[in-house]
């Protein structure tokens, strides 16, 4: 495995890249285990972060990404968009819940609360998951909010949402 990035690390990149988009407002959305380690203070080791932006798409923002790794000697994919798979299962108010990580004078980063952060897990539904979620909950996490949710989603027949249910019980046990 390479280096895991610790918060510091990615507040580095995240100065640099707030000074590589100048000419451009950018919001940075983070899920999975950047944003445990950046939001949720929760130590893991991780190796990138899971982002979505709402003003550039991944194309152009890929070659700031790609720089910052060569000069900070960071993964080619530390910042990624790979969560985006799992956005369509978030709550439509999920954004009331982001919490500020970064915030430079063109970029803002903005991480997934806690029961978002656990929705996603819950479908992502991996060993090394089990982890994360348990720690989101300890750390207050709403699981009813959640179990309601997920709930609504297979009501609509949501692909994983039984899995996801199963994998939010078996935290509980």
């Amino acid at each position: 495995m390479e280096k895991p990035l610790s918060k510091n690390i990615f507040l580095r990149a995240f100065r640099r890249l707030d000074e590589l988009v100048a000419n451009n407002k950018v919001t940075l959305i983070a899920g999975g285990g950047g944003a445990m380690i950046l939001a949720h203070n929760y130590p893991l080791a991780t190796t990138d972060l899971d982002a979505i932006s709402k003003s550039m798409t991944p194309e152009e923002l890929d070659p700031f990404v790609k720089k910052i790794a060569r000069e900070q000697d960071l993964p080619p994919d530390w910042l990624n968009p790979y969560f985006s798979t799992f956005t369509h299962t978030l709550p439509q108010d999920y954004g009331d819940r982001l919490i500020s990580v970064f915030k430079g004078e063109k970029l803002e980063v903005l991480a997934l609360g806690r029961e978002d952060l656990l929705i996603m897990k819950c479908f992502a539904a991996r060993a090394k998951d089990v982890s994360h979620a348990r720690a989101l909950v300890r750390a207050g996490a709403d699981i009813k909010f959640v179990e309601n949710h997920i709930e609504k989603l297979r009501a609509k027949r949501i692909p994983g949402a039984d899995r996801a249910l199963d994998f939010l019980d078996e935290l509980q046990i």
